[in-house]
């Protein structure tokens, strides 16, 4: 299995615009961080998780050739605006790209993306979309076991996801016991890490670091980081041994 981040930025990215900060005039490449998504191949397929606003170049920069399916966690901008970009892979493939998400988020797309989701607006070069809903449960996508993981991004349901012995899980701020067990046993676990401050929705450095201690995984990689967190060389400093800040492009190969 490999993992590859395609981006660990947050909603904003790093550099944020306007911003003038230490971290957003970094010159080192690891702190210039796309929205959050990444890549799972297993198997034979190229699972994607999230197709943000910068799926685009996300795609184009690690030279992906295909995609089997997406994997979207929530419907937040930052997390679904880029479904449109699909469309090359429509063409070549000469398929309708697959998608799993809860209901909730398939509504919420079929609001954004009306001219997708609705045959009225149908037209010749449109995004082709197979929906493929999904619950908290189990599911299987070309024999590959996938296993949902409800966490909680304030108040809103948010599905992580464990393939093998990886789990991807942005933007949280509290799992509940019941969850915490799907994520027993992992080689990787990767969680969000906003900043140092405390953040209603998203969990703090000091946060992921003590859940990523409780559930025992053996190696642990953040994502979703704010600019507000600091340099990705200081901070890697503070890190324990098993532990560190991922970055955009970073592959991570799990035997």
């Amino acid at each position: 299995m490999k993992l590859t981040f395609l981006g660990t930025g947050t909603s904003q990215g790093v550099p944020v615009i306007g911003c003038s900060c230490e971290v957003c005039t970094s010159i080192n490449p690891k702190d210039h961080r796309l929205r959050t998504s990444a890549m799972i191949e297993v198997d034979g397929l190229n699972l994607v998780v999230d197709s943000g606003p910068d799926f685009r170049q996300q795609m184009l920069r690690q030279k992906v050739n295909r995609v089997h399916a997406i994997l979207f966690t929530h419907e937040h901008k930052d997390h679904v605006a880029g479904l449109d970009d699909v469309r090359p892979f429509n063409f070549k493939y000469k398929r309708d790209m697959p998608i799993y998400c809860t209901k909730r988020v398939h509504e919420s797309l079929k609001r954004e993306y009306m001219y997708i989701f609705d045959d009225q607006f149908s037209y010749p070069g449109i995004p082709k979309i197979k929906t493929n809903l999904i619950e908290n449960k189990p599911f299987i996508i070309q024999d590959v076991p996938i296993t949902p993981v409800e966490v909680w991004h304030h108040k809103l349901p948010v599905f992580g996801y464990r393939i093998g012995d990886v789990a991807y899980i942005t933007d949280a701020n509290r799992i509940e016991p019941s969850e915490k067990e799907k994520l027993r046993g992992l080689k990787v676990l990767v969680i969000n890490a906003l900043r140092k401050e405390q953040h209603i929705s998203h969990f703090t450095l000091a946060e992921a670091i003590e859940l990523g201690q409780e559930l025992e995984a053996e190696h642990v990689y953040f994502t979703h980081i704010s600019h507000l967190l600091g340099k990705h060389e200081q901070i890697a400093e503070e890190l324990p041994s098993n532990m560190e800040l991922a970055y955009d492009g970073l592959s991570v190969i799990i035997r």
